[in-house]
């Protein structure tokens, strides 16, 4: 039996209708171009408009079918929306990419002579909840009743991250991660019977434009952590969610791409 979504047979996602959140620049924009390379039909959603015009115009250069959204993820009202108008443009979706999120790192507390001279505040913490965690839970109830609606199955993918395990510095960001890949293997479990499957990455450090932007003495120490002595390629996560689309057996787990780095 033969269960895989419309569009996509070996590695060949031509035509598949495939949503990237976060594209409006980064690894989203990346991911986005990568797959405009190979044909898809791409919907792109951000809440930066500018950033999504030039993500649009650097896919129709490959001739791709590229349509974007301004949406916050965050927003219960345009994510329902923003899927809705998706449906319509291109009547259905394949493949959603959980790319979107953000991040405001900073200690729980700071202790100076013997008194807490400052903490993590509160919405530093909300913030990174309602993007990384709540929009990925918005995005994919949304998408994910449209594939089941339609019957023809689909792919999500969520973007965790290596800090999933713990570090420092990144309370927020950590507990949102680890959240992203939970609810992977739950979403796996519940939406295998509509012939949807659920599977998350978990990047290390990737060379987009933020990681470029470093000071090198900064990279230089990062680049120590990984094994492998480099940061990782946008392609490289694009490839893998590739990969994850194509194999028809593999859900609800989480696949490192971080060059043998843990946190």
């Amino acid at each position: 039996m033969n269960n895989k979504i419309r569009g996509v047979d070996e590695m060949n996602v031509t035509k598949s209708v495939i949503a990237i959140t976060g594209a409006g620049q980064g690894l989203g924009r990346s991911m986005a171009i990568y797959f405009a390379e190979r044909g898809a039909r791409l919907a792109l959603l951000d809440v930066n408009q500018e950033g999504l015009a030039e993500s649009v115009a650097a896919c129709e250069k490959h001739g791709a079918e590229v349509r974007s959204y301004v949406v916050n993820v965050a927003s219960e009202e345009e994510v329902d929306n923003g899927f809705a108008a998706i449906a319509k443009d291109f009547g259905g979706v394949d493949v959603l990419v959980n790319n979107a999120g953000i991040m405001r790192d900073g200690m729980l507390l700071k202790v100076k002579e013997g008194k807490v001279a400052e903490r993590m505040s509160l919405a530093q913490w909300q913030s990174v909840i309602d993007v990384n965690l709540t929009g990925v839970f918005l995005c994919t109830r949304a998408a994910a009743a449209i594939m089941a609606e339609a019957g023809n199955g689909g792919v999500i993918v969520n973007i965790s991250s290596v800090s999933r395990s713990g570090n420092m510095g990144q309370t927020n960001y950590s507990a949102s991660k680890a959240g992203v890949a939970t609810m992977t293997v739950t979403w796996a479990k519940e939406l295998a019977r509509y012939g949807v499957r659920v599977a998350a990455i978990a990047p290390g450090f990737i060379g987009t434009d933020m990681v470029a932007q470093m000071r090198p003495e900064i990279l230089e120490g990062l680049v120590k952590q990984v094994p492998l002595r480099r940061v990782g390629e946008p392609d490289e996560i694009a490839s893998t969610v590739a990969f994850i689309i194509d194999n028809d057996y593999l859900t609800g787990r989480v696949i490192e791409v971080d060059g043998g780095a843990r946190m």
